[in-house]
């Protein structure tokens, strides 16, 4: 009789800590990559070195292409947690917008804000990017990349209550985003001007 009882409390116990564990990571997060600010090498990465390589399209080599996807994917995982994070602002991810993609974002934003409506995301991780394709025009640099990522996520309204999404499910998602850089701008940056879906 006692044994029962023993096996029961296990069950019980292991169900906890597996709720608690649950919630935790739906709330902290698995963050794989970019954490926090962004950091210096990215920066150096991402920025000139890379634009002078694509200057010349045929100097945008193995070498130039690994480097400018190391920066591309720390860029897309801070833009989607940051669109994607229950405060409905966007703040990490700013200086990787520009003003055309920033404003589109800004209005979905305040949209579901505006419905009561957060968003719950865990990022697994980037799965794969590529180079799909990348030219110069005039003196617009553009790389366009496909991303496949994993994610988890759901949008719930103010009583907690799930609108769409599965917090228990992992989705992958297929991205294709374009970005650019002037090369006569003062701007080290390379920015996400578009989202092709």
């Amino acid at each position: 009789m006692n044994n029962s009882f023993e096996y029961i409390d296990i069950i019980l116990l292991a169900m906890i800590a597996g709720f608690i564990f649950l919630r935790l990571r739906g709330i902290l997060g698995k963050r794989t990559g970019f954490e926090g600010k962004i950091r210096e090498e990215f920066k150096e990465d991402f920025t000139k070195n890379i634009a002078k390589k694509v200057i010349d399209n045929d100097k945008f080599d193995e070498a130039a292409k690994n480097d400018f996807l190391k920066g591309a994917k720390i860029a897309y995982e801070t833009i989607i947690t940051d669109f994607s994070d229950n405060d409905n602002k966007l703040t990490e991810s700013k200086p990787l917008l520009s003003k055309k993609v920033h404003d589109q974002f800004n209005l979905a934003l305040q949209e579901r804000s505006e419905r009561g409506h957060y968003a719950e995301i865990t990022f697994i991780g980037v799965n794969s990017a590529t180079i799909k394709e990348h030219k110069k025009i005039d003196q617009i640099l553009k790389v366009t990349v496909d991303f496949v990522s994993e994610v988890i996520t759901c949008i719930k309204d103010k009583d907690k209550n799930i609108i769409s999404g599965d917090p228990k499910k992992i989705k992958k998602i297929h991205d294709t985003w374009v970005f650019s850089r002037d090369t006569r701008s003062k701007n080290p940056n390379w920015q996400l001007v578009d989202t092709l879906n």
